[in-house]
């Protein structure tokens, strides 16, 4: 495992922090690269990193802990839940956002989200810059990653739930799960031990272009730690998320 990460690290190709754990007790954990280059701060265990697509696996979890409480059921039409829904999605269920089936276009994708990520947005306003785009296939017809799906998502947890999503995620995950270094990451909050972004470029390192976290929101927006990572996992496993027959759903 050591091998592994050095390699990878070679170079700075990767830089973060990598933990694997058999049976709930950590086996291996290493760190490797800087948490901030102009700084010299090294990552750590407790460092937070943005998570990106690892979030989704929480919004599914959100969506199938309302359906568990009667709010909903997954095989529903998502028209219903969202007022300003087109007639194109008529037909799409909310099992079909979960799995990327819709046909609904990935709005990440567009040429002109280059420019609108770096300004606020609410989610409606995300919602509107796909909405009136044709569907790429009939519901359902077959597999399409989008992260629009998973913006819709959250979309209707704060629809089902009336609570942002940011909240009803702390309320039902993250508070009981004792997940103190995981939450929806902000732009202007004060996060001790966040990591800054990086890329490379010809001439090296640079630093990530700039995103303002409202756009990623249920397909990308959490950051997270190894531990509480961990922590996630062995409940979400252990059943002390979602009921057994919820689990085997997701």
């Amino acid at each position: 495992m050591d091998a592994a990460v050095k390699a990878q690290a070679a170079g700075e190709r990767f830089m973060g922090s990598v933990l694997v754990a058999k049976d709930g007790a950590v086996v291996f954990e290493k760190s490797s690269g800087s948490a901030n280059v102009e700084w010299n701060v090294p990552n750590a265990p407790d460092t937070k990193f943005r998570i990106g697509s690892l979030t989704k696996q929480f919004t599914a979890a959100a969506i199938l802990l309302l359906e568990e409480r009667g709010k909903l059921n997954v095989e529903d039409p998502i028209t219903p839940l969202i007022p300003s829904a087109p007639e194109s999605w008529k037909a799409v269920t909310i099992h079909q956002l979960l799995n990327h089936t819709s046909g609904i276009p990935d709005f990440s994708n567009l040429p002109e989200q280059r420019v609108r990520q770096r300004s606020p947005a609410t989610p409606e306003q995300i919602l509107r810059t796909f909405r009136d785009l044709p569907l790429e296939f009939e519901p359902g017809g077959k597999f399409k990653y989008s992260n629009s799906g998973y913006i819709l998502l959250a979309f209707i947890v704060e629809r089902v739930s009336g609570q942002s999503y940011e909240a009803f995620l702390r309320e039902n995950l993250f508070v009981p799960l004792a997940m103190k270094d995981s939450g929806y990451d902000s732009n202007t909050t004060l996060l001790p031990k966040r990591a800054a972004g990086y890329l490379s470029s010809p001439g090296g390192l640079a630093n990530a272009p700039y995103v303002d976290m409202h756009h990623p929101y249920g397909a990308g927006g959490l950051y997270s730690t190894t531990h509480d990572l961990l922590r996630w996992t062995t409940a979400l496993f252990g059943g002390r998320v979602l009921s057994a027959t919820a689990l085997q759903k997701m």
